[in-house]
């Protein structure tokens, strides 16, 4: 049996995630003390006891979302569970810098600093209002990059691009917002199930978002990248990775990129391997995978009881 470990991205937040695994395990709740003290706040007391609002916001969803996988992460660590358990790690967005922590490639400080910089960056880049996304279910990638391109077109000089593949009938498109609300029209015209506008406050993994990526690019330059313990299944590439400065380039390259995740998971099930264990906040990614590869199992470790399971399975 061949295993991955997976790491979930922005939408997954909720108030009170990792709580339990802080209560529950030493090694976890330090987790959420060192990126408390790498952000120079108690990021923690907003995760438990904050406004859903609040969190939801980029800069702090990011480094909030990194902290509860890492932690979840160290909770599997207690019980005997390691890196070494998977032959990949791979993380949906601001989930592959969770990846490279959990796979020691980024120190856990490191990484808070960065998803901070990350979600700043990308809010800044584009003024709200000016940029959407927008999901299309039941188009295949082809089809809905086809719509993203003709939604673009129909504008002088918009930007509308496929940002996410999530899954065979999930895509998600982002640019300027007057192209967006043109493409979920198109899509609806070509047979879209359902085409809905996101509640998000920027255009993520596009072109609109250079500035960020140019903001990252020098971030990433200052902070010590190590080849990780097991290779990272990359967004932007759908394939393995472990050279520390193709790590460093990629990681620029995915925030104009488009997230991959429908390949990553096709490309791994490839590799051999059987089994997904979605390390953190929510179940979405175990869903996007089942839709993928049905021979791929999926378990949730996002609590006490879930790592509970795993032992007893």
């Amino acid at each position: 049996m061949s295993r991955a470990f997976i790491f979930p991205g922005q939408g997954a937040q909720t108030i009170g995630m990792g709580k339990a695994l802080a209560d529950a395990y030493p090694a976890a709740r330090a987790v959420f003390e060192e990126v408390d003290t790498a952000l120079g706040e108690s990021l923690s007391t907003l995760i438990w006891e904050g406004d859903q609002q609040e969190l939801t916001l980029t800069h702090n969803a990011q480094p909030a979302l990194m902290a509860t996988s890492i932690a979840a992460f160290k909770a599997l660590e207690t019980e005997g569970f390691d890196i070494s358990d998977a032959s990949f790690v791979a993380g949906h967005s601001l989930g592959e810098y969770s990846a490279l922590a959990a796979s020691g490639a980024i120190s856990i400080a490191d990484t808070a600093r960065l998803l901070r910089t990350r979600g700043e960056a990308m809010q800044k880049a584009v003024p709200v209002g000016l940029g959407a996304m927008a999901a299309l279910l039941g188009l295949d990638f082809e089809t809905a990059q086809a719509v993203a391109k003709e939604a673009a077109e129909a504008g002088e000089g918009e930007v509308c691009q496929a940002a996410n593949d999530n899954d065979p009938g999930q895509v998600v498109v982002s640019g300027h917002k007057a192209a967006v609300e043109r493409a979920v029209e198109i899509a609806k015209e070509k047979g879209a199930k359902r085409a809905v506008l996101l509640p998000v406050s920027a255009p993520f993994h596009c072109a609109l978002m250079q500035p960020a990526a140019d903001v990252m690019a020098d971030a990433l330059a200052r902070v010590d990248v190590s080849a990780p313990k097991v290779p990272l299944v990359a967004n932007v590439l759908a394939e393995a990775v472990t050279d520390p400065a193709r790590i460093r380039e990629l990681l620029v390259e995915q925030v104009t990129g488009s997230v991959r995740w429908r390949e990553s998971v096709a490309w791994m099930g490839a590799q051999g391997v059987t089994e997904m264990w979605e390390i953190g906040a929510g179940k979405a990614l175990s869903g996007m995978v089942r839709r993928i590869n049905r021979d791929i199992a999926c378990a949730a470790v996002g609590t006490p009881d879930d790592i509970a399971k795993l032992k007893t399975a």
